[in-house]
């Protein structure tokens, strides 16, 4: 259940309708009384006046054990009654049954209950978790958690992963980080959290004295030359049944028993046989791959494995040899052919499959890992291009985040163009984190009317800057900004910025965003660069941009990219720079070329400027 008390039936945030639940007894238009409504006392289980149903913890009450707050079934007078014996309360996975269980009073139950069944225990719940690393959704887990937690029984169950806290301190706290975690894809991590009976490994866990007895039991069965260990039909091995000791290895708590004494003392195995052990699942030997990184040889035969997705646990191996023989998967497939093909796809490096040699694989040898290449900074081209853009930049933004972006009006053309779009998303644009921007939106590869389409499109700088005044208030990172030129030429300009920055009016305080800008100019006389076209693109920052937002001051930009001059020389260059129509950087470096003679600076530009040898960006001033 999500921290607004609804579920969620989709990974990104979506939300299903709050259905009421219909309180009518019977069906279609006809209604007869029934038991259940004849005047009647209710019982009082628990006792203590007041509302007993709030006191679920100290007294007797219904309590529904499923993950979902499902009505309770009508009452029926004849049927058969359900069972009260508490022993059924937890499916075979340890979580909570679909069935609603009278809970007795402490005083009523066994003084043999564990110590561990009276704790407060929830369980973790994250759809679609499926997709995630174990170790990238734990490590962000913790960091965004106010209270360190262990998380207990971490496991998937179809898409979803799950796992358990054994304190309503640590649920609250991750409650708090749900939707706050952004994956790769820019989908916002749900968390849920439900009340549930103690997982199986806590519940079910081995006394000390069984553990060394398993212990022997596998140093018995270890073959020290051959580093190999064989846990052939364990479960009926005598020394552990004339303890009276069951090792079921689909139990998860036997399992991790198993793990972690292969952990602490032979970590070095290449060979692990669990054949014969009725395994359906493979889920409790993920731990062991990076427990055993050196195994090679794996015995699963004779077990009741039934698909070859179950092999996904366990690809993480580099195996070389691997037995399957006896399961029900291996009929699934049309000849031998097919089987060795789909087994080699989890595996391979295979060489031998149930006994048999396989051809050499074909592959490349990349054992190394392969890296992207280091992400490189903004591009510019030359140095002059550089020197205009950032400007350019530096003045914009400042002006864009200010109070009032009227001063912008300078920085586009007459007929400029600006539109606006962000990423697609199934949910309610309204409960959307960009929804103020839904509205505005441009994105062409979803948005196929073309009257809205044109209507989208900002034309002329008066309704550009208009728009733009409609936007939410910003404050723009810029040392997160990272600017490519893409196109340089006499009469045009074409650059994109990449960067983040955070909302800061009232309706979204603090909001960290994403974006990518791209800016076509073009040269504008004294004007300066003037933008034709103006296209904004919105997202969610990651969990990464977000940590590394306004962290590294912004660079104090210099007033001026040269060294400081004289006022003599300040005075002839700004008098250059009037009669020449030329920036203030171009002016200068002319006059420096000259030795700061005016007049021969004078006279080299004129020549050079009837030649055609002087670039249209010495003109471009900045805004």
């Amino acid at each position: 259940m999500a921290e607004d008390g609804r579920h969620y039936s989709e990974h990104d945030d979506r939300v299903s309708g709050n259905f009421p639940i219909r309180k009518k007894k019977g069906r279609g238009p006809f209604r007869w009384k029934m038991y259940s409504d004849a005047n009647h006392k209710p019982r009082n289980r628990g006792g203590g006046g007041g509302n007993p149903r709030l006191r679920f913890e100290d007294e007797d009450g219904d309590v529904a054990m499923n993950d979902h707050d499902a009505p309770r079934p009508r009452f029926s007078p004849y049927g058969s009654r359900p069972s009260r014996r508490p022993g059924n309360w937890h499916d075979s996975e340890g979580g909570p049954s679909n069935i609603h269980v009278t809970v007795k009073p402490n005083s009523e139950r066994g003084s043999s209950n564990n110590a561990n069944t009276r704790r407060n225990w929830f369980k973790i719940t994250i759809p679609y978790g499926k997709k995630y690393d174990k170790t990238w959704l734990l490590s962000n887990l913790q960091s965004m958690s106010s209270v360190p937690f262990n998380p207990v029984q971490f496991h998937y169950d179809g898409n979803k992963a799950l796992f358990y806290v054994e304190d309503s301190t640590t649920a609250n706290a991750l409650k708090q980080v749900s939707r706050r975690i952004i994956d790769k894809d820019l989908y916002r991590v749900v968390i849920i959290i439900n009340q549930s009976a103690p997982p199986s490994s806590v519940s079910n866990e081995l006394k000390a004295e069984e553990i060394v007895h398993i212990k022997q039991c596998m140093s018995k069965r270890y073959d020290g030359s051959q580093q190999a260990l064989d846990l052939n039909t364990v479960r009926s091995d005598p020394d552990l049944v004339s303890q009276n000791i069951e090792v079921v290895l689909n139990r998860r708590n036997s399992m991790s028993t198993v793990v972690k004494i292969i952990e602490e003392n032979i970590p070095e195995l290449l060979s692990l046989n669990l054949g014969n052990n009725k395994l359906y699942r493979l889920e409790d030997l993920t731990d062991l791959i990076s427990k055993a990184p050196g195994l090679k040889i794996l015995n699963l035969s004779r077990n009741e494995l039934k698909s070859e997705r179950d092999l996904d646990k366990i690809k993480g191996f580099k195996l070389e040899e691997l037995w399957l023989e006896g399961n029900p998967l291996c009929g699934n497939f049309r000849d031998q052919a097919t089987y060795v093909s789909a087994v080699r796809e989890k595996f391979p490096k295979l060489l031998r499959l149930d006994g048999h040699d396989l051809p050499p694989p074909i592959s490349f040898d990349v054992e190394t890992p392969t890296t992207l290449p280091s992400c490189k900074g903004s591009y510019f081209g030359t140095e002059e291009i550089k020197v205009i853009v950032t400007r350019f930049i530096q003045q914009y933004y400042s002006v864009y985040d200010s109070t009032d972006r009227q001063g912008l009006l300078d920085a586009y053309h007459d007929t400029a163009c600006c539109s606006l779009s962000i990423p697609f998303t199934q949910q309610n644009p309204a409960r959307s984190s960009l929804g103020e921007y839904f509205k505005e939106s441009r994105n062409v590869k979803r948005l196929k009317d073309p009257t809205l389409r044109a209507r989208l499109l900002k034309h002329t700088r008066l309704n550009v800057v208009a728009f733009l005044n409609e936007l939410p208030k910003t404050q723009h990172d810029t040392a997160s900004f990272i600017v490519d030129v893409s196109t340089q030429t006499n009469t045009l300009l074409c650059f994109t910025v990449h960067g983040v920055f955070k909302e800061v009016d009232s309706k979204s305080r603090e909001s960290v965003r994403a974006f990518s800008r791209v800016f076509v100019a073009v040269p504008a006389g004294n004007a300066g660069l003037c933008i034709v076209n103006d296209q904004l693109f919105i997202r969610n920052a990651t969990t990464e941009e977000i940590r590394k937002a306004f962290v590294t001051p912004a660079p104090t930009p210099s007033s001026s990219p040269v060294p400081t001059l004289t006022a003599p020389q300040q005075e002839m260059l700004q008098l250059f720079s009037q009669q020449s129509s030329m920036n203030i950087e171009w002016s200068q470096k002319c006059l420096q070329d000259n030795d700061w003679d005016f007049n021969q600076a004078a006279q080299i530009f004129t020549q050079l400027k009837a030649e055609g040898k002087i670039p249209e960006i010495a003109f471009v001033r900045q805004l």
